[in-house]
């Protein structure tokens, strides 16, 4: 039979730190713009694609169907706006922070939320660049999670340099968490 006894202390929840004050790292700047950038791109390609449709002079168009595409123009612009308004609001708000034992990623505009992963509970984590995050110095980290197959969260729009740090520092101290 085993001898060891089993504990489980109340503990009093107005002890317990805030995820709140936690000082957070912003994102970088060019990943609020590089959003907007795209996003206004893509509304005016988006746009264009349409206004070609609507006025090819190889195939009449019907009446209705022109009068559908003016309404999916403006529907695009709307939803265009809509977007750059969002990201405009939400961007800034995500940050991450990096803790001896942890690291969180906040986001949300409406619906906010905070992910803490242990970093000895970090599987492995990843450095992700598209061609537009190449383009513009950027990248993402990927944390994925012991136990899991997909990523546990990610946290985008970090500078090439201090993304590479960041992971570099989490796969050394890793280690000697777990060595000690």
């Amino acid at each position: 039979m085993h001898s060891s006894t089993f504990s489980n202390q109340s503990i009093d929840s107005q002890t317990l730190p805030d995820l709140e004050l936690l000082p957070k790292q912003p994102l970088s700047s060019r990943y609020a713009k590089t959003n907007m950038v795209v996003i206004l791109v893509s509304t005016i390609l988006a746009i264009l694609v349409v206004l070609a449709v609507k006025y090819q002079p190889f195939l009449e168009i019907p009446a209705h169907i022109t009068n559908l595409l003016g309404f999916a123009i403006w529907l695009i612009a709307a939803l265009g706006f809509i977007m750059i308004v969002y990201r405009r609001l939400a961007d800034p708000l995500k940050s991450y922070a990096l803790r001896e034992h942890d690291l969180s990623y906040s986001a949300g505009l409406v619906f906010k939320k905070t992910v803490t992963q242990p970093i000895v509970r970090i599987q492995h984590i990843e450095l992700k660049r598209g061609p537009i995050e190449r383009k513009v110095g950027l990248a993402t980290i990927q944390v994925f999670s012991a136990g899991g197959a997909l990523e546990t969260f990610q946290i985008p729009g970090l500078p090439l340099a201090q993304a590479q740090k960041l992971r570099e520092f989490i796969l050394r101290h890793k280690g000697s968490i777990e060595h000690a």
